[in-house]
């Protein structure tokens, strides 16, 4: 599956391409045509993706809310960044978005361009009304991002909660 905007390529990774993710990087620019120079897949993030890879191979079925999605540049096919959903919707409808940019793409706008194509797709899916975000209070990129895409902050603790319904969107 992928998703496209003007300016971006927004591929899901198979279990295959999540695999050659956290362990051949070149072997994966080579697959889907393209030079990685987002976040480092290493430390925590690293950690993630290998776990994410477990779930996939326990449920295949939802790999789609497992799995991560690449955000690659059309005019020279750079991998800038990646998102993914960190779970499957809950009962109430509601799942969990997450996103990383590499650091020298910031302020183009391409995670908002990114965030904005996920939501509209997974908010025609019916399962799903309700996408979340968590960000650091005073990690402002995010916050544009999100307020960009139309989420509304909904609480403020240690970390800000945002959320965009699908009955905003229609």
């Amino acid at each position: 599956m992928k998703l496209e905007t003007e300016r971006l390529f927004i591929p899901l990774l198979t279990l295959p391409q999540l695999r050659l993710w956290a362990s051949d990087i070149q072997t994966l620019e080579t697959e889907l045509h393209c030079k990685y120079d987002a976040e480092p897949i290493e430390g925590e993030f690293l950690n993630i993706i290998n776990g994410q890879i477990k779930i996939i191979e326990n449920d295949p079925l939802n790999y789609m809310y497992h799995s991560f999605w690449l955000v690659i540049r059309k005019s020279d096919g750079t991998v800038v960044g990646s998102m993914d959903f960190k779970n499957i919707p809950s009962k109430m409808k509601e799942i969990e978005i997450g996103y990383g940019l590499g650091k020298k793409y910031e302020h183009n706008g391409y995670m908002a361009e990114a965030v904005e194509k996920l939501c509209e797709w997974a908010l025609t899916d019916e399962k799903m009304r309700t996408i979340i975000a968590e960000t650091e209070i005073d990690n402002r990129a995010s916050k544009r991002v999100l307020e960009r895409c139309g989420f509304k902050k909904y609480k403020e603790e240690k970390t800000a909660w945002w959320k965009l319904n699908k009955t905003t969107r229609e």
